[in-house]
């Protein structure tokens, strides 16, 4: 019966390839824009995993997330370096600064300031450059995207210059950095020095970073520093998950990008399960002659079963293949984020499955109340 099921779903090529274009066109939607959803969300929290050498993070009480900046006072590092079971604490400045360049132009970058003596959180992957070049007076290392939208369609060039809080700043190197939320250029430099590129304030300390000793974990760490000093303490990934909970908590960006994945769900249900009800109208006299012969309803289900879980196995491939095929040609672009998990591969799977199950349904009725003498009519 499997065999008749199959040879009658693809007998009406028109029909069969109108289900195979709405369960795709519904998957390709979802998948996308779910993987680009995945892909905005990582941005928010891309600097912290960048910081690979730092597994705590320290800082204000109050502070949200990521680029919700509270300074602390230079106090605090000393309290943290402190706390029993501690390897080591070192400063790190992150804030938003603007550079003005030779022409005159204005550009507000990202400014990370390293720890002068043992640079953690420093780029792991030099472009062009050298890490050590960051020591000398007024450096500054600026990652390739940045590069590239400043000064686009040129050779990397090192030793430009230009001016930040009215000081100078010479470019010694260019670094891979992951793309960020803000997409303003991400320049590293030591912590002295960032201090002096950023705009005067009383406290220039914005987090603290620091690594358990070998035998404990980060999180036991983490939890002795926030008992002892007060302050808040997070694990690299706890600080990522908090970062993304507030983007999806304080922004539309889940409606928005929500609104379109059901918006695609719907289209795909609309089409295939129309499609897929017409084609058991047309071929209720088929049904009807299989009854006649003694088939059972159960048998039937099963046949109208077989039939839209084909067409959604194949059609949810064809969709994820270009969804995944949009993330390669996404790869080439500096202005979209694409980042497809299991999780998203999975999500769209049950929203297909449920499509097949809803169009089934709706065309189960009529085969079910058919009368085995109506092939016998004319």
């Amino acid at each position: 019966m499997i065999w008749v099921a199959f040879q009658m779903l693809t007998g009406d090529r028109a029909k069969y390839f109108g289900m195979l274009l709405g369960i795709s066109f519904a998957t390709l939607l979802i998948a996308q824009q779910s993987s680009i959803f995945c892909g905005l969300l990582l941005t928010a929290s891309s600097q912290i995993y960048d910081a690979k050498d730092a597994p705590i993070w320290v800082m204000d009480p109050g502070m949200q997330f990521v680029d919700d900046i509270k300074p602390m006072s230079e106090n605090e590092l000393w309290r943290v370096r402190g706390v029993p079971g501690v390897a080591w604490a070192v400063r790190f400045y992150k804030g938003l600064g603007r550079a003005r360049f030779g022409d005159g132009k204005f550009q507000q970058v990202m400014i990370l300031g390293l720890d002068d003596a043992y640079m953690v959180g420093a780029p792991r992957e030099m472009v062009l450059g050298k890490l050590e070049d960051l020591r000398q007076p007024d450096a500054v290392i600026m990652d390739e995207r940045g590069y590239r939208f400043l000064w686009p369609g040129q050779p990397y060039t090192l030793g430009r210059t230009f001016e930040m809080n009215d000081r100078r700043a010479v470019l010694v190197g260019v670094c891979k950095a992951s793309r960020t939320f803000q997409t303003f250029p991400i320049l590293y430099t030591r912590f002295s020095q960032a201090v002096r590129f950023a705009p005067q304030e009383r406290k220039a300390l914005s987090f603290i970073l620091a690594a358990p000793q070998p035998h404990l974990t980060a999180k036991e760490v983490a939890l002795r520093i926030e008992e002892r000093t007060k302050l808040k303490a997070l694990t690299r990934d706890e600080f990522a998950d908090v970062t993304i909970w507030y983007y999806l908590r304080r922004t539309g960006i889940p409606i928005n990008f929500g609104t379109t994945v059901l918006l695609g769900f719907f289209v795909g249900t609309a089409i295939a399960g129309q499609t897929f009800y017409l084609f058991t109208v047309e071929n209720l006299r088929q049904f009807g002659a299989l009854k006649a012969m003694g088939v059972t309803n159960l048998r039937l289900v099963g046949m109208l079963l077989f039939q839209g879980l084909f067409v959604g196995i194949v059609g949810y491939g064809l969709g994820i293949g270009m969804a995944a095929g949009f993330g390669i040609l996404s790869e080439r672009s500096d202005r979209l984020s694409f980042y497809m998990p299991w999780q998203v591969m999975v999500g769209t799977g049950l929203a297909v499955l449920l499509i097949i199950l809803l169009t089934s349904m709706v065309s189960l009725r009529r085969v079910l109340v058919l009368e085995p003498a109506q092939v016998f009519r004319a």
